[in-house]
């Protein structure tokens, strides 16, 4: 492969470029002593999750069949399917493995940028960053830069991006897998600009599965991962990429939206970190549910609700949602996952027999789509337009009201503007490392969940990432 050249000019600020040289630039130059303490607590937070979503979902069958299809392609850069000893082609395992993260739709999400960042860059990085044989601080500097550039280009083309029907994490996740793999490679500026040119050309990813249901959207962050791989690796091999393949007046970003607003990109960019703005979802759906979610288990469990002595609900969403997130009779598992009336139906049904503490998980998903009574009370739940929940809405959180109407007269209201995980109501690290060692110690052991929590204090001084490596599946 050729060597990767070096730029020992000084360079020109960031903001005085076209986006695509900016974002090479940010990626090429990045290093760890410039990350604020705050991004550097979050990746160690974003880390563990992105490893617990990998436990929820390695075994599924989504999974399993991508696995099967792969595990014999091999070649001479290969890296492991996590919680396996088995290895296969980088690419390859990069898409395994952002499969298992991201087919249960309860990953890291970016409201602003409508994306789910982690899963397309995390499982990237780590396949890389086993073949070039990168330090922990490697593949954080990595992730960082792979967070930043797949955000930041959501929210330039955002929302009209995903009103026009493309879904920001394959299409803007692509990006930031490569700008990850690129650091990880060490390419120059100009072959880190190319790894993005390419990767531009790569994007690719339809939201129809909001209206019609499939399985499409459960390999979309894999193929986001593998795609991003690709390009860095044929950047890496001299190939290049349109120099404003981002910005360009055929680019990906006029090409996917009717709005591009480039100094979105450019602004504060190295600067100001978009990754401090990521939500973490306590329940398996998408981030513009979770909202609704605690409305509901807030008013079951303070009035004490039976499901059979409901009259029917009413959820004031934000406009954005309807049409998305508003079909009250999903067709599959993964439109349920998808429908804010059958989640809070699910909420409203488990708070019957689940503790104070519910979080609705993809298992929960999966038993409720074939359950009559969370079906017919789904059935009783509309959806509509909410002034105050567009009000309190912001890039950052989606509020929800919900109202309960019983058939004895009697109604409950709620009004959530801030939900748990997202920036203004964190999560925070205890909470994460014990959802780990919960969904994790049945298939990997509890000692091994509290050994590998405790090899993650200090990533950024491992001499390699093999300690992160370490989980395997019981036999």
């Amino acid at each position: 492969m050729p060597t990767s050249k070096t730029n020992n000019l000084a360079s020109p600020p960031l903001a005085s470029m076209g986006a695509t040289n900016a974002l090479a630039q940010f990626g090429h130059d990045l290093r760890w002593a410039q990350v604020p303490i705050r991004v550097k607590e979050t990746l160690h937070v974003l880390m563990i999750d992105i490893f617990r979503a990998s436990a929820g979902g390695i075994d599924r069958v989504w999974t399993q069949d991508i696995l099967s299809l792969y595990q014999h392609h091999r070649s001479d850069r290969n890296a492991h399917v996590l919680l396996h000893d088995l290895q296969v082609d980088v690419a390859k395992a990069a898409f395994i493995n952002a499969t298992a993260c991201g087919s249960l739709d309860w990953d890291d999400s970016h409201v602003a940028a409508i994306i789910h960042p982690g899963v397309c860059v995390w499982p990237a990085a780590i396949a890389m960053a086993q073949v070039t044989q990168a330090t922990g601080q490697e593949l954080l500097e990595a992730c960082v830069v792979g967070y930043e550039t797949a955000i930041r280009i959501g929210m330039s083309i955002q929302p009209e991006h995903s009103l026009r029907g493309f879904q920001g994490t394959p299409t803007c996740g692509a990006f930031g897998a490569a700008a990850a793999c690129a650091k990880l490679l060490k390419l120059s500026v100009e072959q880190h600009r190319n790894a993005l040119g390419i990767a531009a050309t790569f994007a690719c990813g339809i939201s129809q599965f909001f209206v019609s249901g499939s399985d499409i959207k459960r390999f979309h962050a894999g193929k986001a991962a593998m795609n991003g791989v690709e390009a860095a690796l044929l950047a890496h091999q001299g190939l290049s990429g349109p120099p404003d393949a981002i910005e360009g007046v055929q680019g990906f970003c006029h090409a996917f939206s009717e709005r591009f607003d480039e100094q979105t990109i450019l602004k504060r960019l190295g600067d100001a970190f978009e990754i401090e703005k990521i939500s973490l979802k306590p329940h398996a759906g998408s981030v513009r549910m979770q909202s609704a979610i605690e409305c509901a288990l807030f008013i079951a469990k303070k009035q004490t609700i039976s499901v059979e002595d409901i009259s029917h609900i009413e959820i004031g969403v934000h406009p954005a949602m309807v049409g998305k997130l508003t079909a009250n009779q999903p067709v599959d598992h993964q439109q349920a996952q998808l429908s804010t009336p059958f989640a809070v139906a699910m909420a409203f049904y488990y708070s019957q027999f689940k503790g104070s503490e519910i979080s609705l998980s993809i298992d929960d998903f999966a038993n409720a789509f074939s359950n009559s009574d969370v079906m017919n009370l789904s059935a009783k739940i509309t959806c509509h337009e909410d002034k105050e929940v567009e009000e309190k809405t912001t890039l950052e959180s989606v509020a929800a009201r919900v109202l309960c109407q019983m058939k004895n007269g009697s109604q409950f209201e709620h009004f959530i503007e801030h939900p748990l995980g997202c920036p203004a109501n964190p999560m925070r690290l205890d909470h994460i490392s014990n959802r780990f060692i919960h969904l994790s110690e049945h298939k990997v052991g509890h000692q091994e969940c509290l050994d590998w929590l405790e090899s993650t204090k200090d990533v950024a001084s491992l001499k390699n990432i093999d300690p992160l490596m370490t989980l395997r599946l019981k036999q």
